[in-house]
């Protein structure tokens, strides 16, 4: 195959962090070269329907919809249904907008007719006007249970009811096992026209962990020629957003991008090719580069769409791609 024939970027990508990067890859690329598979395993049913948080996210982002304000949900989102909910007595502790809503009630009815998510979320985001192509990490489910001190406690619960509090000791994907990789990603990876994987700057425990753990992922992945890029969520010691750098601590981790560098080599050996550090990091390259990894220091902090687009710039440009 000529280099020419390598034209598809496969990003993998959570919720916030990742759809910031995502969002600025889509503004480079043409549709038909960006694919991102994203993870599941926050997946949920509450109220009678099926919530995909992390796929919502990515959506209302590409799609310009995205609350800004609030950091998820829909922009200029009302809170009547749950006002009502509330009033009735009812759990309001996951708030989902009147207009969010309709994405879960249109996912929820479609699911019921067809059971499968791939095509239920590509669906989706024609309907939204988004050209790239989405893929949920699988079509089975699988769910994040957070071991804490607290006791088990699934996904939603630790992270949006116990918003967070709770200090945690590991993690379990139930399903993982018997879960299936998205075939249509899995062809992508066969068909040997990608020309990087990305992994976006999403949480490495709870978004990321769970879509390379797939029976054989991570491994179809390094077998692929593309270089692996993995830009890290972690600046200065801070995660941008999430609870990624308080997991660190209480996973008695370095709070620090060498700490999620050493998660990834310790825990996928050969995988990444290389690894994005922000400049306010620059020290550690060394220490990173002492676990295999090539490291680039680029600006990495994305407040802006323009500052979305300048990652994605340099990310394709460390992987080799011409942009303009």
């Amino acid at each position: 195959m000529t280099e020419n024939a390598r034209s598809g970027l496969l990003a993998l990508s959570g919720g916030v962090g990742g759809a910031k990067l995502a969002l600025g890859l889509a503004d480079i690329l043409p549709n038909k070269q960006l694919h991102i598979m994203v993870n599941t395993a926050d997946d949920f049913d509450h109220l009678g329907l099926h919530i995909c948080p992390d796929i919502d996210t990515l959506l209302y982002t590409l799609s310009g919809q995205s609350n800004e304000v609030l950091g998820w949900g829909l922009a200029d989102e009302t809170w009547h249904t749950m006002n009502a909910l509330e009033r009735l007595g009812g759990e309001t502790w996951f708030r989902l907008g009147d207009s969010d809503m309709a994405t879960h009630l249109w996912r929820t009815q479609a699911l019921a007719a067809c059971g499968d998510l791939q095509s239920v979320t590509a669906r989706l985001a024609r309907q939204m006007g988004i050209g790239c192509q989405i893929y949920p990490m699988s079509n089975d489910p699988v769910r994040t249970a957070v071991f804490s001190d607290e006791g088990v406690l699934p996904f939603q619960h630790y992270f949006v009811r116990r918003q967070c509090e709770p200090a945690v000791n590991g993690f379990q994907f139930e399903g993982i096992e018997t879960a299936q990789s998205n075939s249509e990603v899995q062809a992508l990876l066969q068909a040997e026209t990608l020309s990087a994987v990305v992994i976006c700057p999403s949480n490495p425990f709870v978004s990321i962990d769970p879509i390379l753990q797939i029976q054989g992922q991570w491994q179809s992945i390094s077998a692929n020629a593309a270089p692996v890029i993995a830009v890290s969520p972690i600046v200065a010691g801070l995660a941008i957003k999430g609870p990624a750098a308080k997991m660190m601590q209480e996973l008695n981790m370095p709070v620090t991008a060498l700490g999620v560098a050493q998660h990834y080599a310790e825990q996928y050996p050969g995988l990444l090719d290389i690894f994005v550090i922000d400049s306010s990091d620059a020290a550690l390259a060394p220490a990173i580069r002492d676990t295999g990894l090539e490291v680039a220091v680029r600006p990495t902090i994305m407040r802006s769409r323009e500052d979305k687009q300048a990652l994605a710039r340099s990310v394709l440009q460390l992987a080799g791609y011409a942009t303009q």
